[in-house]
């Protein structure tokens, strides 16, 4: 069996960053799968490697974070182009599996299987465009119709759908009735996430001894409000709270909030650049909450962020100030709270009674962590995603 994957932000644990997209190919391989990405990175030439067993094809086409929308589509739309051009080399492949977003994959994934007769599975990770559409980044009526329908036929031309979250999967079923939809969340890796004691020279490293940390961890866009997070930091602060705020991450709002630290006059906050998955390990180990940050629309409640399974995995308290599932989840299984995204000072009260009882704490942080074997670890997911190419190859229908 041979499986192509797209995806153009395919990274490793060797480069840090999300890394959803290798635990599954990864998890092909292992089970004797022949497995080839193709992805892009910031590169002048073309270059193949081998990572784990997995046939890695990088294409030269430059992408950041910081990259303003419409140098970002145009991105989307040359990785697209030269996926469909690379895909020649691997005509013989059983089925193809095409990670959004961006919802532009689906075109290469579309035309790979009229020019190859290689039939593909779509990835949802964020519902596109109406992501966009919301947040008003695209506002011209014509595109607006145009992306919606090309959302609609990449639907319906995929073998099936892959959600990740019950939320995209509702939402797919109700915009293309009768198509396969299959849930299948973000992974916890279990193995290398876990609940430890802080480490004393780490504690030093980041300058927060005899703190109760709240960190996140993460991409720095629009999207993720993360003004919000320094207004925490700042009430925080007011309120003399023994609590110190760590951001890691990059992207285009990283500037306009280090101007806000130096308004605010920030001493408990602390910015923190890009880090390997080592690293990140490094500063879940000296946190105590991971604080998981959208800005108050509707469709941003859909996703399933990364640093949500990863504070999971490693047994944090989590915070999340936006509704949705996961809001509905922590709640539920007494892992986290909900804090009020237009009023700042209700982190603060939320905050004290696990500030007053470690007992508290520590109950909650067990939760996170049991929720994560039980529902989102990364053996469970990974059989799950095997099992639907298993049942793809064998023309059965596809494993729920």
């Amino acid at each position: 069996m041979k499986v192509l994957i797209l995806h153009q932000h395919f990274k490793t644990p060797y480069s840090g960053g999300a890394i959803r997209s290798y635990y599954l190919a990864k998890a092909l391989v292992d089970h004797g799968i022949e497995t080839t990405v193709i992805t892009a990175r910031t590169s002048e030439t073309y270059e193949v490697e081998n990572v784990d067993g997995i046939e890695v094809h990088y294409l030269p086409i430059a992408y950041d974070n910081a990259f303003k929308f419409y140098k970002r589509s145009l991105a989307f739309l040359h990785f697209a182009w030269q996926a469909v051009k690379v895909s020649d080399q691997f005509k013989n492949a059983d089925i193809c599996y095409a990670i959004s977003v961006p919802l532009t994959v689906g075109i290469a994934a579309r035309k790979i299987r009229a020019r190859h007769k290689i039939p593909f599975i779509f990835e949802v990770g964020d519902l596109w465009p109406d992501a966009p559409v919301q947040l008003g980044f695209i506002r011209n009526t014509l595109l607006r119709k145009y992306l919606y329908r090309l959302e609609e036929q990449i639907y319906k031309s995929a073998q099936a759908v892959v959600a990740l979250s019950t939320a995209i999967k509702s939402a797919v079923e109700n915009k293309v009735p009768g198509k396969e939809v299959h849930l299948l969340p973000n992974i916890s890796d279990t193995d290398f996430f876990k609940p430890e004691k802080k480490n004393p020279e780490l504690e030093r490293k980041f300058g927060v001894q005899n703190k109760f940390v709240v960190s996140y961890i993460g991409a720095v866009g629009f999207a993720n409000g993360l003004g919000y997070f320094l207004e925490c930091a700042r009430v925080s602060q007011q309120a003399s709270l023994p609590v110190h705020f760590l951001l890691c991450g990059e992207g285009a709002e990283l500037e306009h909030l280090k101007q806000l630290h130096c308004d605010y006059k920030l001493g408990n906050f602390t910015f923190t650049p890009f880090q390997t998955r080592d690293g990140v390990r490094e500063i879940m180990n000296v946190t105590d909450a991971t604080f998981i940050s959208y800005r108050p629309e509707p469709i941003l409640q859909t996703g399933s962020p990364n640093k949500y399974f990863d504070g999971l995995a490693a047994g944090k308290l989590i915070v999340v100030n936006f509704g949705g599932w996961i809001k509905d989840e922590v709640e539920r299984t007494r892992c986290g709270i909900y804090i009020d995204p237009q009023v700042a000072e209700d982190f603060v009260v939320q905050l004290k009674p696990f500030l007053k009882s470690n007992d508290l704490l520590t109950g909650y942080q067990r939760s996170a962590r049991h929720l994560a074997e039980q529902s989102y670890s990364r053996h469970l997911l990974s059989e799950k995603f095997v099992n639907i190419f298993r049942a793809a190859k064998d023309g059965e229908d596809l494993i729920n």
